[in-house]
């Protein structure tokens, strides 16, 4: 018994720090800010606006450090085309004349070279706070009433360990 209790204590003794770490946790959850329905779909009714917008949280290993933020990739199943017009410009050029008369002149300039650009119904990516706090915009368009919307994240940590792919399923009313 002695001699077990020797050898543990030499075991011990030469063992380093590094072999004692605690390796880094790669916890990653989403919540929709929504209750999901029996099936796990979440309801989403549209506003009266082009597009409703909706805050996606979750929450991934917080970190000691600012340079290991954990990057988010989002991804959805639906995405929108801009038409013909993102929208106007007014430009107001005001002028004096020569009897100190003040004019103004419009110029509205039409913003087209958006026509035919896709827009996700989800950001591309976001990062982690240091606390592991995340966050992301869902923004599906009024067209898009009745469809089910697949939303979905992958989390890269610092360490090079890359999540499994969450999901959260969106009917839009």
């Amino acid at each position: 018994m002695k001699k077990l209790l020797f050898i543990s204590c030499i075991i011990l003794a030469s063992c380093s720090e590094e072999q004692f770490e605690v390796p880094l946790g790669h916890e990653f959850e989403l919540d929709a800010q929504m209750v999901a329905d029996i099936n796990g779909y979440y309801h989403l009714p549209l506003g009266h606006d082009w597009q409703t917008l909706h805050r996606i949280t979750g929450q991934v290993s917080a970190v000691a450090n600012e340079y290991e933020l954990t990057k988010i990739d989002w991804s959805s199943s639906h995405y929108w085309m801009i038409g013909d017009t993102l929208g106007y410009i007014v430009h107001q050029n005001w002028t004096l004349n020569d009897n100190g008369y003040l004019y103004m002149n419009n110029d509205t300039s039409y913003v087209t070279w958006f026509n035919g650009t896709e827009v996700p119904t989800v950001n591309g990516a976001s990062y982690s706070t240091m606390d592991g706090e995340i966050n992301t915009i869902f923004a599906p368009v009024q067209n898009m009433k009745g469809d089910t919307i697949m939303i979905s994240a992958i989390a890269y940590f610092a360490d090079g360990h890359v999540s499994e792919t969450k999901q959260l399923k969106f009917v839009i009313e």
